[in-house]
């Protein structure tokens, strides 16, 4: 067991978004593999979730990250 834990040091004014807590924190306060961010603010942190979602959606549908011939599906 080690006898010091590492701690990360956040800054003030840097905002997260905490995927296992679902909470906002100034400073990160969780492991990076938990969290979204830094933010620039505390509202944009809040709406951290739907910005991935959005993101993800145009990624899906661009034709720039579809491989498959027109016609065809991917997985196939």
């Amino acid at each position: 067991m080690p006898l010091f834990k590492k701690r990360t040091v956040g800054k003030p004014g840097e905002w997260y978004y905490c995927l296992e807590h679902k909470k906002v924190e100034e400073g990160p306060e969780c492991p990076a593999k938990d969290r979204f961010g830094p933010y620039a603010s505390r509202q944009e942190a809040e709406h951290a979730m739907e910005s991935a979602r959005e993101r993800n959606l145009q990624w899906e549908n661009d034709p720039k990250w579809h491989d498959a011939p027109a016609g065809e599906q991917r997985g196939d």
